[in-house]
């Protein structure tokens, strides 16, 4: 353990720069509190999407790198701001004529469109929980519903009244001139309709901790700033939250950035300590547009538990968090290939490389072995070329290039076959073009074809490969042009595996029936 810490000191790796913040913050004093808080915030006005998960399990991530370089506790909280009110109705729901009916009610006073919880943001609530549970990350979760209503934000919200003007002042200075005329960092729920109002204050009484105001018919209203009368604009509620929970750090995208300043102010207004800050790229969908919950566009968690494991998408949320992601299908094969690559590794590596590795990070320093004998892009061409409609004929080549591999003793290569399967029925076989050959290309299949039919070595993936690269090596400049022709003649494809590992997979009978077809033009 001290070899790993002494090498977690010096990591480079992301998690650990960030944990290294933490240690300096309490060098030379420990959290009075006993521990280091761990905060992620989620807005939950539309369907939790695959940006929320990255955002937990990445602040997990850090929590797990602090804990192996510092003795002192950690907590993490997922807190949802669900008394929002609900401004815009998310295209990807049912009850449309519902939610219209409770536009600008807080969420968990909407009902649930799809009448499965008392309200629309326990619903929404329920679905994060329950993607979050199915990763196994250790979290407290919060309702600010809760938060507000059962007084634990009271004193908070006390010295918002008290250092209203403070407060006003940082947020008065981020806005419009239009904006800033009736802004307030108080919305009062409505206590007739229930709705969230956006209206100025006539007076903030720092006395008895009320604010009046007029609804938007005209009629004047006082009201108690506590037990969840009145919720704190969005951008005072963050800073506010932080000063409430003495959060430690929290980390959000970069949307949030510009922001910052506005949250710490704040926080420190009301009474803590800002906490430490890491802001990630956006989540992109196919046309490189933000992910919105609201139009529900890009990867849900579980499309992408539909195609691959959940190892995988740790996997991609670590990698470069400071870089713009885009969250499609086709970025699936290559993350699960290349998890797997980095398991293989990690047995070997000393632990300054073992800390940088990917995958400590994922399993928190106990990654498994990786059981894959066969890459999960290969799978995909195997999947074509065969027309395999289920895993069980994925196994009978599997088993033939790895006679000791088995569902049983490869569970993760097992998992894989299935998902190469139904990946490559949704998104490989609608989108395959075949071609013909060139006259170069097709003398050079030829002859692949006819040194296959005589044959004589081992079916050794590195050898068939030397094969294919002697075949084009002649012909071809450069070679890149050579498996090109491969791809797009007998895949369907323009790009693919290592063609020898493709044989010894496939078979070398039916590798030559391949290029039979190919050439008769018999695959398109």
């Amino acid at each position: 353990m001290s070899d790993l810490r002494d090498a977690a000191l010096k990591s480079k790796a992301w998690p650990f720069e960030e944990a290294r913040k933490l240690v300096k913050r309490y060098e030379k004093k420990a959290p009075e509190k006993g521990h280091v808080l761990f905060e992620t915030g989620y807005g939950p006005s539309g369907l939790p999407h695959i940006g929320t998960f990255g955002e937990v399990a990445r602040t997990t991530m850090i929590r797990n790198a602090f804990e192996l370089i510092s003795d002192i506790p950690t907590r993490l909280i997922c807190f949802s701001d669900d008394m929002d009110g609900m401004r815009k109705i998310p295209e990807n729901v049912p009850n449309q004529d519902l939610l219209h009916a409770n536009i600008q009610k807080p969420l968990t006073s909407v009902p649930d469109p799809f009448e499965e919880y008392d309200s629309f943001g326990d619903h929404n609530n329920a679905m994060l929980r329950r993607f979050l549970d199915t990763f196994g990350f250790e979290y407290e979760f919060y309702s600010a519903t809760d938060f507000y209503k059962s007084g634990q934000f009271d004193e908070v919200l006390k010295r918002a009244v008290e250092k209203y003007d403070d407060v006003m002042k940082v947020m008065l200075k981020s806005l419009r001139e239009e904006r800033a005329a009736t802004y307030s960092i108080f919305l009062p729920i409505h206590p007739e309709t229930g709705r969230v109002l956006y209206v100025p204050m006539k007076e903030v009484n720092a006395e008895n901790y009320t604010i009046t105001f007029d609804d938007e018919d005209g009629k004047e209203w006082t009201l108690p700033v506590t037990g969840g009368n009145v919720k704190l604009q969005w951008k005072p509620d963050f800073g506010a939250r932080w000063a409430a929970l003495d959060v430690d750090f929290e980390m959000y995208g970069k949307d949030h950035s510009t922001n910052t300043p506005i949250y710490d102010r704040i926080c420190q207004i009301l009474g803590g300590k800002k906490p430490e800050h890491f802001t990630y790229e956006l989540f992109l969908d196919e046309n490189g547009e933000k992910i919105s919950k609201s139009k529900g566009n890009g990867l849900t968690i579980d499309e992408w538990l539909t195609y691959a494991s959940t190892e995988s998408l740790s996997y991609f949320m670590y990698q470069k968090p400071k870089t713009a992601k885009r969250m499609h299908f086709d970025v699936i094969p290559k993350a699960v290939d290349e998890y797997h690559q980095q398991l293989r590794a990690f047995p070997g590596q000393d632990a300054a490389q073992q800390v940088n590795n990917p995958v400590w990070h994922i399993h928190n320093g106990n990654p498994p072995a990786s059981t894959m004998v066969v890459p999960f892009g290969m799978l995909l061409n195997l999947a074509s070329v065969s027309g395999a409609e289920d895993k069980e004929t994925m196994w009978g080549f599997i088993q033939r290039y790895a006679p000791d591999a088995s569902p049983e003793t490869n569970a993760d290569m097992d998992q894989a076959a299935g998902f190469a399967v139904r990946y490559y029925n949704d998104f490989v076989k609608p989108t395959k073009v075949f071609r013909a050959p060139s006259d170069l290309e097709r003398e050079a299949l030829t002859e692949l074809r006819d040194k296959l039919a005589v044959w004589d070595g081992t079916v050794d993936a590195e050898e068939l490969q030397g094969l294919v690269f002697s075949v084009g090596r002649e012909r071809f400049d450069p070679m890149r042009d050579w498996f090109k022709a491969l791809y797009e003649v007998l895949l369907g494809a323009s790009q693919g595996p290592r063609f020898g590992g493709f044989i010894a997979l496939y078979g070398i009978e039916e590798t030559i029936a391949l290029i039979d077809k190919g050439l008769a033009g018999e695959l398109g």
